[in-house]
């Protein structure tokens, strides 16, 4: 037995262990079921008052996900950035401190939240462009990034993005990226090639998005609604749009109407939708592009969606017309990012983060201003070979804090074949675990504030200790849902 899993099975005897150490520290293309799925809650539907971002990130195995703090840098007049497809263009002045979730090797799949709470993260979404304009090898895996290390705003990272993708071309047949603040979240909807539309949702709205565009009829330049100049234009010449047959429908125009017309994204956005919405909205393609919660969302509320699987639709969901699990043993990672104002940034910007399916796997709250995450979020930044991962998830169980995607992902395969007495377990302790996190939340922020005004060494230990103890009662919960037999 290891340290880690001697430390993790003496936490469990030691049922104030949290408290205890909180304490201490004041004084001192879709696939059916395998595809990615994000959440965007407006500031005035949320009981923060501010924006909150949930995504599922599904990958086929096997993969790996890193997390990393990179802080601010100032660079050299003159500077150049060269993009992974091989165009360059000049450095700005300073970058961002940023989160970044990272899957090496994996060109799409990486996600950012920003020292401004400025959020990134996508969803592939196809389009039915065949003929994409490029230039200089176009731009993909650096266009997420870039707006991460230089927007300030939500509306100002849309704003650049869409000027990189007028500039080099969108090098995929096409995407959604979300991007998000304290005060906005907007759905930035790209096209193969220099066509890009964006739509902010609605302060006191909800939206949704499941592997196809879901922006639908707009009048460019109004309503929220931002894109490159010739994008109807550009769709008549195609012959994709006509106006005498209506308005501008962004997603019956762009989409790929077999991406568009899937089961499972209409499926896993109606489900969705489902557990918000005070009427049961109608079944079909036909989805709106966001709606009014029937009551304010919380940040666990948007953790519950994520978590949603075929077993929900018989308990808290109601059932839905289509496969439409929105989390599955293919997500890699999942957060919900609670973007709140009027508190100090470093504390008001938490990151909830979900290694493997939040199905099996816990929600470990980290505040922006964490010096780095802890050892066992950082792994080799390469994907591994497909006999290191099933060796890694495959192993016998143990619980290793130096291996946090490991630990996490070996249990998601244990449980996967476990009955459902043992899922029922498992549940108890998830909701044991993050409830407990949530509790604690206002008071561990609180006395942090307070500490932070004398002694603001104390105040960040406080809030990374909040964040370790959450882990530790994850491991812990983890060992004894499997031993429990």
């Amino acid at each position: 037995m290891n340290a880690d899993v001697a430390t993790i099975r003496s936490f469990s005897r030691r049922k104030a262990a949290f408290a205890a150490v909180l304490a201490i520290t004041i004084l001192t293309v879709a696939v059916p079921g395998r595809a990615c799925f994000s959440i965007v809650v407006g500031k005035n539907a949320s009981a923060d008052g501010c924006v909150l971002v949930g995504h599922n990130e599904d990958d086929g195995a096997p993969q790996i996900v890193n997390h990393h703090k990179l802080l601010r840098k100032t660079h050299p007049a003159g500077a150049m950035v060269t993009l992974q497809t091989g165009g360059s263009l000049e450095q700005v002045p300073r970058t961002w401190a940023c989160i970044w979730s990272e899957m090496p090797d994996m060109p799409f799949s990486d996600s950012y939240i920003n020292e401004w709470g400025v959020t990134v993260c996508s969803d592939n979404c196809p389009s039915r462009e065949d003929r994409p304009e490029l230039t200089n090898g176009g731009i993909g895996w650096d266009l997420r990034r870039l707006v991460a290390l230089r927007a300030k705003t939500a509306r100002e990272g849309v704003l650049l993005a869409g000027r990189l993708v007028e500039q080099f071309g969108y090098v995929d047949s096409g995407r959604t990226y979300v991007i998000a603040d304290p005060t906005e979240g907007w759905l930035f909807c790209v096209v193969n090639g220099k066509h890009w539309l964006a739509k902010r949702v609605a302060d006191d709205e909800v939206a949704m998005v499941a592997n196809t565009y879901t922006i639908r009829e707009v009048v460019i330049g109004k309503g929220g609604v931002l894109a490159s100049k010739d994008i109807v234009d550009y769709a008549k010449s195609r012959g994709w749009y006509d106006p005498a047959g209506g308005a501008f429908d962004f997603a019956a125009v762009y989409a790929n109407p077999q991406a568009a017309t899937h089961p499972n994204n209409i499926g896993r956005q109606w489900s969705g939708l489902q557990y918000i919405v005070a009427e049961p909205l109608k079944e079909g393609a036909n989805l709106p592009f966001s709606v009014k919660p029937k009551h304010a969302m919380t940040a666990a509320d948007v953790m519950q969606i994520l978590r949603h699987d075929k077993e929900s639709e018989s308990s808290s969901a109601p059932a839905a017309p289509f496969l439409c699990a929105l989390c599955s043993g293919a997500t890699q990672t999942s957060f919900v990012a609670q973007l709140r104002s009027g508190m100090p940034q470093e504390m008001g910007i938490v990151y909830w983060v979900s290694l493997a399916s939040p199905r099996t796997s816990f929600y470990i709250p980290f505040h922006f201003g964490i010096a780095d995450f802890p050892v066992g979020y950082r792994l080799s930044s390469k994907r591994p070979e497909s006999q290191e991962f099933d060796r890694k998830v495959q192993a016998e169980f143990e619980p290793d804090m130096r291996e946090a995607f490991w630990t996490f992902s070996n249990f998601r395969d244990k449980m996967d074949r476990k009955d459902p007495s043992a899922m029922e377990r498992l549940r108890d302790a998830q909701q044991r675990v993050e409830r407990n996190a949530v509790e604690m939340q206002g008071p561990v922020e609180d006395a942090a504030q307070r500490l932070h005004k004398k002694d603001a060494a104390t105040a960040w230990r406080l809030l990374e200790n909040y964040s370790r103890g959450v882990y530790l009662s994850a491991m812990e919960a983890m060992d004894v849902v499997l031993s429990a037999e």
